[in-house]
């Protein structure tokens, strides 16, 4: 039973049966993790209640963001048995409010001065940090796809399948996990 089945309705599950979606896609040959803004912008810079952690990094999810990085470091220490090739995305650093887009526009708090507070916001939080053989990526919009070079680096090896996996599932990782699939990759989202 998958985590929405409850929500569905039973001509919901009609729909889905008649129209043939549904089937399992699984896993291909050559797997990648993607992990996708496991920074300190977006967990803060220790659990605590988001509230609190939003005070200093706007964009934390807090101590529901602290508990995604101790399932990551586990998902981490898997992938890294099998030695998948693994890519991380962080926040571009700097630049002009012409260089961050809508992002200003959209968010009251946008134009703040992050100053001392924001160093290394964009830094992959330790625990869960980027090893040697590991790929960073600086990316500017919500997918790790849209003007990077991340498509040419799955390809160098020769990845058929995408990991997906960090913060917000809402945004940066729906809108990678998207891009993924457009670009025929399989995409599993963990």
């Amino acid at each position: 039973m998958a985590i929405w089945d409850d929500t569905l309705t039973p001509r919901d599950r009609e729909v889905f049966a008649k129209s043939g979606y549904g089937k399992r896609a699984g896993f291909g040959q050559r797997p990648a993790l993607l992990v996708i803004d496991m920074n300190y912008n977006f967990v803060g810079d220790k659990p605590e209640p988001i509230l609190k952690s939003i005070e200093r990094f706007r964009n934390s999810c807090g101590e529901e963001g602290w508990q995604g990085v101790r399932h990551i470091r586990e998902l981490l220490d898997e992938t890294r048995k099998k030695r998948l090739p693994t890519f991380y995305t962080t926040g571009h650093e700097g630049g002009s409010s012409v260089a961050f887009g809508r992002w200003h526009g959209k968010n009251s708090r946008g134009g703040e001065d992050m100053g001392k507070g924001w160093a290394k916001g964009n830094d992959i939080v330790a625990e869960i940090a980027p090893q040697d053989g590991d790929v960073l990526i600086r990316k500017q919009k919500p997918s790790a796809f849209f003007g990077t070079p991340l498509v040419s680096m799955l390809n160098e090896v020769h990845a058929d399948t995408v990991l997906v996996t960090g913060c917000t599932t809402s945004g940066c990782v729906r809108a990678s996990a998207i891009d993924a699939f457009s670009y025929n990759f399989r995409v599993c989202v963990v």
